[in-house]
């Protein structure tokens, strides 16, 4: 009995010492840190915070037809029925192309990146002049479907066209984008049983920060949570 409680107390001890180094080695960024940082510094550790982040270009068209394309990493789910995606864009202090075209359209589209053309999907963040696509400038072909306003990204496996319907502004200048899904195209083969997306079967990449991008690997699936039951592989 002496001896597991010896035992026990040296365990409490490794691991409470463990965890005493852990806190030393973690470093503490307060508000007053983030102010003192360099621009450059600043801007790549916040947009890194949230982790893994979806990559997108978001497509638009003007009055004109004349198209843009843009990436983004700020597209999010708002809900499923009706099926609600929304994009954040930068404060519109200074001309903002894909924000313009789409309140005039009313329209964009959503597309996935693949590691194939991650390249020319980050030149899109080049501040080309409204004058030039970025379709034609960073390679990529515009693809108008079912009679809709604002192009697609041909050489995208999974596209979705969308349209506006509200806009919120946030306190930072930002402003969200609220639109419907109106169409969604993708291949069979990556569309599961349970309504889910086999991704890597396409090559999507994610990104990190500003300019940094990954290959997704799935660790696990798992069944609808319950209390009482644990998590449950699917």
């Amino acid at each position: 009995m002496a001896t597991e409680i010896v035992l026990s107390f040296q365990f409490f001890f490794i691991v409470n010492l463990y965890l005493l180094s852990l806190s030393l080695l973690m470093r503490h960024i307060t508000p007053t840190d983030l102010q003192a940082f360099e621009k450059v510094f600043r801007l790549n550790l916040i947009n890194a915070l949230p982790g893994y982040k979806p990559a997108n270009l978001i497509g638009t068209a003007d009055a004109d037809g004349a198209t843009n394309l843009a990436i983004f990493s700020s597209v999010i789910h708002l809900g499923s029925a009706p099926a609600v995606l929304g994009i954040v864009t930068r404060p519109t202090t200074v001309p903002r192309h894909t924000y313009q075209n789409l309140k005039t359209t009313g329209c964009f589209t959503i597309n996935h990146i693949h590691a194939g053309f991650v390249a020319q999907a980050h030149y899109t963040s080049a501040d080309f002049p409204a004058e030039e696509s970025e379709f034609e400038q960073c390679h990529f072909t515009p693809a108008f479907r079912d009679d809709f306003p604002a192009p697609y990204v041909a050489e995208s496996h999974i596209s979705i066209g969308l349209r506006l319907k509200e806009e919120l502004p946030i306190h930072n200048g930002t402003v969200l984008l609220v639109g419907t899904v109106e169409h969604i195209y993708l291949p069979e083969n990556v569309l599961l049983p349970d309504g889910t997306l086999d991704l890597p079967a396409v090559d999507d990449v994610c990104i990190s920060g500003l300019d940094t991008y990954y290959r997704a690997a799935q660790v696990g699936a798992f069944a609808y949570a319950r209390p009482g039951q644990g998590p449950q592989y699917k």
